[in-house]
Formats: structure tokens, C-alpha cells, sequence
């Protein structure tokens, strides 16, 4: 039976859940009185006019042109489409599948694919919001060619209040994909930014107050995406502007929370991508320390083939450019503003290796934010009992606020149990003196960490404290 270009489109639901059953009872609102399917006999019970299931998704596409596909997973879409009694085996001219699980781009061209060996059309449909479904609200994330999109609108319009074509297949998607890393980014954010007023002694409920009475629109949520006004990044300037901004609160922000105790591994990443994350260019961050290299790792003394380019982070640039230079802003950015001026210059080669490899490739690689590599380094420090070691690692994280004196004692008693006590004690020691050359050189009425203090003709650094 094929679609008649005289009459109205004829809709089916496979999957009467909080989406389908949603999409269906709009659908019936709006008079489009759908024909579905479902696993469970009785799940239409509660669905104001909508009929009772058919036997099958086979059944469903022999009555219907346009069928949405609302279940949970790959597995179950796959079942509905191409198992013995799905939608495909009952094909026929005209028919659309519009899939509206959200699963991963794979399977979503393995599915069109089936659909179109069949002859059917097929759309990657996500949707948003899913508790407004019932009520004609929620908006429709579209891909597929633009021919079968207009084929489905009729049906399309009596569930969605909009209908968003993204592309072809696989853009709906991947639309619907990023719209979510939005959604749970934003919670976790949340979560940490609640966390750290909490810890403060702020009630969450005035941090709520004071967003929802600064932003009731919440436009600070895509703000980032109105600045760039259509382009592929902001404007140059915007961003010199905002990231001394972004990186002085973001460091205060993480300050607080080692002074406090709370884990923000949001904003640590965050902190370390100010300048990526501002379209800012990779010379600019190294410069400021803030940047990372993705290049692959190699033991010193083995050739290391450069990334390829599709593979290379925006920070590999100056990092390929200028080893040194590089090596020396991660240094500064590890050990805090100036440490790097304490370096011989170049010609040594251990030294330069420390720089163009340990710091420029090593340090600065994504997946770990710089706190995480100090405190590794700090326990492999602990187990050769070296106090100085132990006292260079400790002042960078002191004067990047990544830990508090009394998290950094705690760490020491921790280091013990396992590299035992005469080992521990070297521990104890070189962490006693990053805290009291830290507490000399910052006023104690501010907490925030003073850069270090530089003689004129600065004391290059032994290779223990280059390789710290």
C-alpha cells in the first residue's frame, strides 16, 4: 500500500512510553489518530484516543505512511525495524521510519541503510523536551534527506511545536547528542558550583535566587554560541577580553575548593582550557601556560612522529613550533610565574629534553588536568625520600591554590602507610617547607597566592628540580 498524494499521511507509534505514548495522544488531539504498537497489551489504556496496540510493528507499517519509532535502545530499535514481524518486512512505497531513541550514529546509518535496501525512507528524529510530549510541546531535532522530511511534516507537526532540520541523516542525532552534553554538562556544574557555596557556608537555595534573579531567561547558558553570531569562533578581541576574566575566577574557584575540600573537576578542566575554550589561537596559550599538546607519548631517547594533523589539539601548534618556549610556559604554568627564568639556556641536553618533552608534551597532554599529574609525581617523589623533590612539587600546587597546607599534611600521613615512615618523614619535610616559604612570601590577610619573588641573576635549577 503506498502513500496517495490526495490524503493525509497516516501515522503509527511502535513504543508507547512517556515519548511515544506522548506523540501519539498529541497526534490524537489534533485528530491524527494514530495506529501503534507496543510489547505490553494494555498500554494504551491510559492514552486518551488512542486505539488499542496492533500485534506487531509489521502491522503498524502496513496502516500507516509515517512511523515514529520511540524505544529505548539499539538493540529494541533494531527488533522494531528489522527483526521477523518488524516494519521492514512490511515496507512499502512511501513508507518513513522516523527513529526517535537516541542511540550512537552508527547504528543510525546502519538502520537507514536497512530502510533504504527496503525502500523505505528513514529520519533520525531526537526530541525535547520529553515530558511535554502529550501536550504538543516538544520540539523535533530532524536529519534525513530534505525530500522525506517534507513527505513526514504533516505527521511531524501534530506531535512537535517545531520541527528543526539539522542536516542529513545522522545530524538530528548528533544535534540531539550535543543537546544533551549541554543538559548534564550544565547539572554537573551545577552540582560542583553548589558543592562550593555549600562548603562555604552559602545556602544552594541563594545561589539558585541569585541566577534565577540575574538570568531568568537563562541566556547564560548559549551565551558562548550568541557571541560567536553564526561564526566558527569569537572575535579575537572578545576573547583577549574575557579570559584574564575567565582564568582569575575559575582560579579562584578552584582556591576555594582546596581550601575547602570539594572535588571540581569541571571547573579544573575548565581552568585549563580558558584560552581553547574562547577560540583564543594556540600561540596565545602558550604564552599564558594555560595550553595543552595531544601529541603521542614516547619514552626519551625514541624519534616521536608528529600527530596527525586531524588528530593534533589546537595547542600542538606552538608545541611543534617551539619546543622550548612551550616547555618553558608549562613549566611556569606547573611550578607557578617565573620558574621557567631559573632554567640554563639551551644547548644542555638533558635539559632540553626536559623541556621540549617532560613539560611541552608530557605535562601539557589532555585527559589529566595538572593536579592530578602533581599529585602522581608527588608519589613517586614520596618513594625515593627526597625532601627536596617533594618541596618544588608541593610549592607549584600551593601557588596554584590546587591544595591547602592541611590537605598537603593530610597527604603525607596518607604517603606513609605506603612508602613506610623513615621514607615519610623526607615527605613531611619538603612538604614543611614548600608550606613555610609559601606562607613567607604571601601577606596573610590575602589568600589568594603571590607570585614568587626573583633575584635579578636567577639561580638555574639543579636537574632534580628540572625533572621534579
Amino acid at each position: 500500500m503506498s502513500v496517495n498524494s490526495d490524503r493525509e499521511p497516516r501515522a503509527g507509534v511502535v513504543g508507547l512510553g512517556v515519548i511515544g505514548g506522548g506523540v501519539a495522544v498529541s497526534m490524537a488531539a489534533r485528530g491524527r489518530v494514530p495506529v501503534v504498537h507496543d510489547i505490553r497489551a494494555h498500554a494504551a489504556d491510559d492514552l486518551p484516543g488512542v486505539p488499542a496496540p496492533l500485534s506487531s510493528p509489521a502491522e503498524v507499517a502496513r496502516r500507516a505512511d509515517v512511523v515514529m519509532v520511540a524505544v529505548v535502545d539499539a538493540e529494541q530499535a533494531r527488533a522494531v525495524l528489522t527483526g521477523p514481524d518488524g516494519l521492514l518486512t512490511a515496507a512499502h512505497p512511501g513508507l518513513v521510519v522516523v527513529l526517535q531513541a537516541t542511540v550512537a550514529l552508527p547504528v543510525v546509518q546502519e538502520l537507514a541503510a536497512a530502510c533504504a535496501e527496503a525502500g523505505a525512507g528513514f529520519l533520525d528524529c531526537g526530541v525535547t523536551p520529553g515530558d511535554r510530549a502529550a501536550e504538543h510541546g516538544m520540539v523535533a531535532i530532524v536529519g534525513g534527506d530534505a525530500a522525506t522530511v517534507e513527505r513526514a511534516r504533516p505527521v511531524l507537526d501534530d506531535w512537535a511545536r517545531r520541527i528543526v532540520h539539522c542536516g542529513p541523516v545522522g545530524a538530528g542525532m548528533a544535534t540531539k547528542i550535543a543537546r544533551n552534553v549541554i543538559t548534564y554538562g550544565s547539572w554537573r556544574t551545577v552540582h560542583e558550583a553548589a558543592a562550593l557555596a555549600g562548603a562555604a557556608g552559602v545556602d544552594p537555595a541563594r545561589l539558585a535566587e541569585v541566577i534565577e534573579a540575574a538570568d531568568p531567561q537563562g541566556r547564560t547558558l548559549l551565551q558562548l554560541l550568541h557571541m560567536r553570531d553564526g561564526a566558527d569562533a569569537l572575535p579575537g578581541e572578545t576573547g583577549r577580553v574575557i579570559a584574564p576574566l575567565m582564568a582569575k575566577d575559575l582560579a579562584a574557584a578552584t582556591a576555594l575548593a582546596a581550601e575547602r575540600g570539594v572535588r571540581v573537576p569541571l571547573v579544573e578542566v575548565a581552568r585549563d582550557r580558558v584560552r581553547e575554550t574562547l577560540d583564543l589561537p594556540a600561540e596565545a596559550e602558550a604564552e599564558a601556560g594555560t595550553g595543552t599538546s595531544a601529541g603521542p607519548v614516547a619514552p626519551v631517547g625514541v624519534p616521536r612522529a608528529p600527530a596527525p594533523a586531524a588528530e593534533a589539539s589546537p595547542a600542538s601548534a606552538p608545541a611543534a613550533q617551539d619546543p622550548r618556549a612551550f616547555g618553558l610556559a608549562v613549566m611556569d604554568r606547573v611550578y607557578g610565574r617565573g620558574f621557567g627564568e631559573r632554567m640554563p639556556p639551551p644547548g644542555d641536553l638533558f635539559q632540553d629534553e626536559t623541556l621540549s618533552y617532560l613539560f611541552a608534551q608530557v605535562w601539557a597532554r589532555p585527559g589529566l588536568a595538572v593536579r592530578d599529574r602533581r599529585l602522581l609525581t608527588l608519589g613517586v617523589a614520596a618513594t625515593v625520600g627526597r625532601p627536596d623533590l617533594v618541596e618544588i612539587i608541593v610549592g607549584g600546587a600551593l601557588e596554584n591554590g590546587e591544595l591547602t597546607p592541611a590537605q598537603l599534611e593530610e597527604a603525607a600521613l596518607h604517603l606513609a602507610t605506603y612508602t613506610g615512615w623513615c621514607k615519610a618523614t623526607a615527605t613531611h619535610e619538603g612538604i614543611g617547607r614548600a608550606i613555610a616559604a609559601h606562607r613567607a612570601r604571601t601577606p596573610a590577610q590575602d589568600p589568594a597566592p603571590a607570585p614568587p619573588v626573583h633575584d635579578a641573576a636567577p639561580t638555574p635549577p639543579t636537574q632534580e628540580e628540572a625533572t621534579a
